[in-house]
């Protein structure tokens, strides 16, 4: 079986933090299980880059928009190695091939009857890049950009006819496994039910904002940054020059923030409607990392970035943490008192304990190791509490057998077996062993260095080096 799998592309207009590369480990993850049990998987992640707020941040810097998301996409791809990721593609949407897909795509909906132009005057988030309304407002503000100004944008661009597709959006939602989870596309469900689907500005005047993908047929505009940012999710697989590769793995199951909803969910979905595509196959939507209370914002002082965490505790521990500790489908609070506490717990004194112990018994009392020729498989349960997105169960499940690892030595005693009673000692530690290397299989998708380290040290029948050195809290 194939799977496409794809996270959204983060806006290259900051370092990355610990709230938006948290999508690529769970990807990452989900990428990895299924790989794990002989699925073929293409991963691909990259890089938003057009837009009026990097043209207003680039220009504030003295640069050229060009130069300043250069920079920025580096510091994204940088993350393949700091978070040990397997993606197989990492698209930027100023890559030539992207560009020549979005004004094909352009071309296909316009052709639809679907794009027409007209004046307009809107209330707009450049956080966001979204139109907002006032009941979209709090005190005028947008409240996931408390800190930016509402802006008014009069111009005459080109709309995309949103509003053609309510019910073709509307039957498409009757696949209760479309998003994940279900209360997410309610949302869009109300909207269409209640207030209609607008349709939306997909241009803007290239005088004012030259910063994107030219329009097809027209100079004067360019695209607006998310119609042709969604785009890269068909053009990182070779759409439209590279058919046979496109339906090689279309449709995709995608990642996304809860703010990305009525994008992903719907204008997204519209449009491949437009273009005669088939729709996404799954959309998973994940809550927001919150930093003690608060949404991470550098205005506010609470941005912490992965390379901080990773140099002091490693890759493994951050994944860790990301998996089991941050809940899949709401919000989470991040601490990084917390954070301590749980890596000495559970790393320190959990796995890497563990470990240590029964590689000790195993290098001490067995006269080779031990036979590892019975498969470890995932069970059908396991996976589906990952294909489901429920990381932090899957990885409690894991920890469950660890801590039952941890009280068989307790309760068997194989370090007192084995002084009086050689064969039956020798019997138990193959036993702590074979669970021990089980362990380290089904970490595989979720701490792949700690999986291989444990594997390893099983198969050479040597204790290793101290997996997770306690830290002071």
């Amino acid at each position: 079986m194939r799977k496409y799998i794809t996270t959204t592309l983060p806006y290259v207009n900051a370092k990355p933090h610990i709230g938006n590369v948290f999508e690529f480990v769970q990807a990452d993850a989900l990428a990895r299980l299924e790989r794990s049990i002989g699925n073929e998987v293409f991963f691909n992640t990259g890089t938003d880059e057009h837009g009026q707020k990097i043209y207003q941040k680039a220009l504030a810097e003295g640069r050229t928009p060009q130069e300043y998301v250069d920079e920025y996409a580096q510091t994204f791809d940088d993350l393949k190695v700091l978070l040990n990721l397997s993606y197989d593609a990492f698209i930027r949407t100023t890559d030539p091939k992207h560009i020549h897909a979005a004004q094909e795509f352009w071309k296909l909906c316009e052709k639809a009857g679907d794009i027409y132009k007209k004046n307009y005057s809107i209330k707009y988030c450049v956080g966001c890049e979204l139109e907002k309304t006032d009941s979209e407002l709090e005190e005028g503000k947008c409240p996931i950009h408390p800190s930016n100004e509402i802006e008014v944008i009069e111009e005459e661009n080109y709309f995309f006819r949103f509003s053609k597709y309510a019910d073709a959006l509307l039957s498409l939602y009757k696949n209760e496994d479309f998003v994940v989870p279900r209360s997410r596309v309610n949302e869009i469900i109300s909207l269409i039910n209640d207030k209609g689907l607008q349709d939306f500005s997909i241009s803007r005047v290239k005088e004012k904002m030259p910063w994107g993908i030219p329009v097809p047929g027209d100079d004067s505009q360019v695209m607006y940054v998310w119609f042709d940012a969604l785009i890269n999710y068909i053009s990182t697989i070779g759409w439209p020059t590279d058919m046979d590769t496109f339906h090689t793995w279309w449709p995709v199951i995608q990642f996304a923030g809860k703010d990305q909803v009525r994008q992903q969910v719907a204008m997204w979905q519209a449009m491949l409607l437009s273009a005669g595509l088939p729709p996404s196959k799954q959309i998973f939507i994940h809550g927001f990392i919150n930093v003690e209370g608060q949404k991470i914002s550098k205005s506010v002082g609470n941005t912490i970035h992965p390379a901080d965490i990773v140099d002091v505790y490693g890759t493994d521990a951050l994944r860790y943490y990301y998996l089991r500790h941050i809940h899949p489908f709401e919000d989470s609070d991040f601490t990084m008192e917390h954070f301590k506490e749980a890596y000495n717990a559970h790393l320190a004194n959990g796995i890497g304990n563990v470990t240590a112990r029964i590689m000790k018994l195993a290098e001490d009392n067995l006269d080779a190791p031990v036979d590892l020729s019975e498969s470890t498989l995932f069970s059908p349960e396991f996976v589906a509490l990952v294909e489901s997105y429920e990381f932090n169960r899957a990885m409690d499940s894991i920890w469950g057998r660890i801590q039952a690892l941890d009280e068989r030595i307790q309760t068997e005693e194989p370090f007192k077996v084995i002084k009086t009673d050689e064969v039956k000692g020798k019997k138990i530690i193959e036993g702590l062993v074979k669970e021990l290397y089980s362990i380290g299989c089904l970490l595989q998708p979720f701490m792949p260095e700690t999986s291989d380290k444990i594997k390893a040290t099983v198969r050479a029948n040597k204790k290793p080096e101290t997996l997770f050195p306690r830290l002071e809290v």
